[in-house]
C-alpha cells in the first residue's frame, strides 16, 4: 500500500499524550506539533488510528502543502493536487477550513477558491463539465497559517470523540477525548478502585471502563473513509479484528456517583450503549458527604464550574466542602479538572502537579493530587 502523511488535530494540552498513544499503536514517524500530531502510513494505519485512538479528534489525510499569499496561489496549489486518486467522478467534496495570520483571511472566499480549483481539476481528469456529487462524502479541509496552505481529506467523518454511546448528555458534558486523557493521566489500568463522585452522564467512568478493557473506542461506529472506493473494505475488517484481539477480560471496581438522579439515569443508559454496564456501579450520593468506597483508589472527576452550571460562589463552596471531606483520604489519588483559578485555595491543598487543558473553549487545569501514603509507585 502507498504511504501518506496523516494529521490528528487534538485539544490543546493533549498533543504529547496523543503522540505517545500513536507510538503505542506502532504508527510511524510520529511528530508532535502545536494542536496536532502527524504520522505516516498506509490505509491500514489510517484505519488503526480511527478505530483505536482515544484522545485525538479526527484523522486527516494530507493531500499537499504550499505557499498561498493570493487567491491565485491557492487556486493553482489546489489544482495541482492529485484529487482524482481519491475522489471519484460522483464523489461529494464540500469544503471547510480556517485561516490564521495570513494574507488570505476570508474563510468563505477561500472555501470558494478551493472548491473551484477542485472542480476544475476533477472535471478535467474525468472529462466532465459538471460533477454530480451524488456519491460518497470526501470532505475537503484547508488550513492557511502564516501564508502556508495545507489541504486535507477528512477520513473520520464525525469527530472521534463521538464514540456512539452518548446519545444524551447532561447540561455540561465533558468531551470523551478529554475524559480519556484524564483517565490516562491518572494512569488507570484497571487495578485500582476508580471513583468519579460527579459522574453526570457517565463519560469519565465509561472511558475508564473502556481503558481497563483495552477496548478500542471506535469499534461501534463508522467512518467516512469506509465508503471510499480507494480504501479496500478488508482493511477495516482486519483492523477491527486486531482491536478485538487486544481486549482484556476481567472484573473492575468502577463507581460513578452523583446527586442528580436524572443524570444517573442517563449515565446508566450510556454505559449500556457502550456495553460496559457490568463493570460500573452507579449510585446517588453527595460527594462531600459520602463515605469513601474503599481504603485506596483513584478519584477522577469534573465537578461543576461556576462558568457553566452553578454560580461561581456556589462552586467555590463545593470545592471547599469537597476538600474538607477528602482531607484525610490519604489512600486516594485525586485528579480534578476545574476552570476556577483559585481552586487550590478553596480545596485547601496545593496540587502536586497542574496541567493546563481545555474543556471546549474553557481553559482549565487538571489538579493532580497523586502522592498517597504507602503508594509504591511514588
Amino acid at each position: 500500500m502507498q504511504n501518506y502523511t496523516f494529521c490528528v488535530p487534538c485539544l490543546f494540552g493533549l498533543e504529547g499524550l496523543v503522540g505517545d498513544e500513536l507510538k503505542r499503536l506502532e504508527l510511524k514517524n510520529v511528530r508532535v506539533e502545536n494542536g496536532r500530531v502527524l504520522f505516516d502510513g498506509d490505509f491500514h494505519a489510517m484505519a488503526t488510528a480511527n478505530v483505536r485512538m482515544r484522545m485525538g479528534e479526527r484523522v486527516l489525510l494530507r493531500l499537499g502543502s504550499f505557499e498561498a499569499r493570493s487567491f491565485e496561489d491557492l487556486f493553482q496549489g489546489v489544482r495541482q493536487l492529485p484529487l482524482e486518486n481519491f475522489i471519484p467522478k460522483d464523489g461529494r467534496f464540500p469544503v471547510k477550513g480556517h485561516c490564521l495570520n495570513s494574507q488570505l483571511h476570508s474563510v468563505p472566499d477561500c472555501q470558494a477558491i478551493v472548491k473551484k480549483a477542485a472542480v476544475d481539476r476533477l472535471g478535467s481528469r474525468y472529462h466532465l463539465s459538471w460533477l454530480p456529487e451524488t456519491g460518497a462524502l470526501y470532505q475537503l479541509q484547508f488550513s492557511i497559517m502564516k501564508d502556508r496552505a495545507e489541504i486535507f481529506l477528512d477520513t473520520s467523518g464525525a469527530g472521534l470523540h463521538k464514540r456512539g454511546y452518548r446519545a444524551v448528555g447532561n447540561d455540561a458534558p465533558l468531551r470523551e477525548t478529554l475524559a480519556a486523557a484524564m483517565v490516562n493521566l491518572a494512569r488507570y489500568r484497571g487495578r485500582d478502585f476508580f471513583w468519579d463522585p460527579f459522574c453526570g452522564s457517565g463519560t469519565i467512568v465509561i472511558e475508564a471502563a473502556l481503558a481497563a478493557l483495552n477496548r478500542a473506542p471506535g469499534l461501534a461506529r463508522s467512518f467516512s473513509s469506509q465508503s471510499w472506493g480507494c480504501v479496500d473494505s478488508s482493511v477495516w475488517d482486519q483492523v477491527r479484528t486486531e482491536a478485538k484481539d487486544q481486549e482484556f477480560r476481567g472484573e473492575y471496581r468502577i463507581l460513578g456517583t452523583d446527586v442528580d438522579p436524572k443524570s444517573l439515569e442517563i449515565a446508566r443508559s450510556n454505559a449500556g450503549k457502550a456495553d460496559v454496564s457490568r463493570l460500573i456501579t452507579f449510585a446517588e450520593a453527595d460527594a462531600t458527604k459520602r463515605d469513601l468506597p474503599a481504603a485506596r483508589g483513584v478519584i477522577v472527576c469534573n465537578p461543576p464550574y461556576g462558568e457553566r452550571m452553578m454560580e461561581q460562589r456556589s462552586a467555590q463552596r463545593l470545592y471547599r466542602a469537597l476538600g474538607k471531606h477528602l482531607r484525610y483520604a490519604d489512600g486516594w489519588q485525586k485528579f480534578i479538572i476545574s476552570s476556577e483559578p483559585e481552586f487550590e485555595y478553596y480545596f485547601g491543598a496545593r496540587a502536586d502537579k497542574k496541567r493546563k487543558l481545555y474543556n471546549g473553549m474553557i481553559q482549565c487545569n487538571l489538579y493532580q493530587y497523586a502522592k498517597t501514603k504507602g503508594d509504591e509507585r511514588q
